[in-house]
């Protein structure tokens, strides 16, 4: 089983830029698909992308399409998110996890990180 650490949140103006990564212990990051959500205060953590065991496959929630992009280094058991635009309702908790498959279900995950905080203004 892995265990993941995101870094690279921070406060960041409205239109501005972050790149977030989930750096994956042990030699099975390649085994499991990976995903990104999201928790802002007082409400439900949600799905915002996920990415395939090779990267060849990429889903995201519509909110995000067309600003956000995952990848994934398999050799560095590392996975991004890319997020450009940025809103202020993009302000929350960013977390990553794992699972065997793809799923938008965070109830199915059971691999998760911290999170890191990610703050837009306006």
């Amino acid at each position: 089983q892995v265990q993941l650490v995101e870094s690279g949140g921070g406060l960041v103006q409205a239109g501005g830029s972050l790149r977030l990564s989930c750096a994956a212990s042990g030699r099975t990051f390649s085994s499991y698909y990976m995903g990104w959500f999201r928790q802002a205060p007082g409400k439900e953590r949600e799905f915002v992308a996920a990415i395939s065991w090779s990267g060849t496959s990429t889903h995201y929630t519509d909110s995000v399409k067309g600003r956000f992009t995952v990848s994934r280094d398999n050799a560095k058991n590392t996975m991004y998110l890319q997020m450009n635009s940025l809103k202020p309702e993009d302000t929350a908790v960013y977390f990553c996890a794992a699972h065997y498959g793809l799923t938008y279900a965070a109830n199915d995950y059971n691999i998760w990180g911290q999170g890191t905080q990610v703050t837009v203004s306006s």
